[in-house]
């Protein structure tokens, strides 16, 4: 670039100089001719050339950094495709395994169910064997209570009956041995 512009800056004072020696009237020396119809072959070759030598360098420069920032840009491109395409599969998989994890709470859930919905059922018909033994029980019980409560009542009816035909018919003496022994028969039940 420097090299550049240092060439145009010649040329401008070459065609500086020229311009002056022109009007001097002087048409000897050395110098650059830029104005394009008056040019000879010589000038124009020597300006080719300097732009070939000196412009091949900078295009070249220039376009090795091109095509450096191009490759170093489709490297980072192909790199973070890759990142993604890592990162693509490992939340696929962590899905799948989430996928997975749910299937088995559900299945484990429904069996859960299925083991207390059983439990259940079969401890309501433990309860329900037993309240119908324990009713029965009471029933028994009551009845039994209900039997007895009548036996005294006829015992205690008989006697008073038996008693009252006792007194009519046996005297003191008859009555008072046969309550001894009912005592006696009593006292040894």
């Amino acid at each position: 670039m420097v090299i550049m512009g240092t060439f145009l800056l010649l040329a401008a004072e070459a065609s500086a100089l020229h311009s002056e020696l022109s009007e001097e009237g002087a048409t000897h020396g050395f110098g650059l001719n830029l104005d394009l119809f008056e040019t000879n072959i010589i000038n124009l070759a020597i300006l080719v050339g300097v732009l070939v030598v000196f412009g091949r360098k900078l295009l070249t420069n220039i376009l090795n950094e091109r095509r450096a920032a191009i490759a170093a840009a489709i490297q980072e491109a192909e790199q973070r495709a890759q990142e993604a395409a890592s990162a693509l599969s490992q939340v696929q998989e962590k899905l799948t395994q989430a996928q997975a994890e749910a299937q088995r709470i559900r299945q484990a859930s429904e069996e859960s169910a299925k083991n207390a919905k059983e439990a259940i059922l079969a401890k309501a018909v433990v309860d329900v064997q037993r309240l119908k033994e324990s009713a029965a029980a009471d029933l028994n019980t009551e009845r039994d209570k209900a039997i007895a409560q009548l036996r005294s009542r006829v015992v205690a009816m008989a006697l008073q009956k038996a008693e009252s035909q006792l007194r009519g018919s046996i005297s003191s003496d008859a009555q008072q041995q046969l309550i001894d022994r009912s005592i006696a028969l009593l006292g040894e039940s």
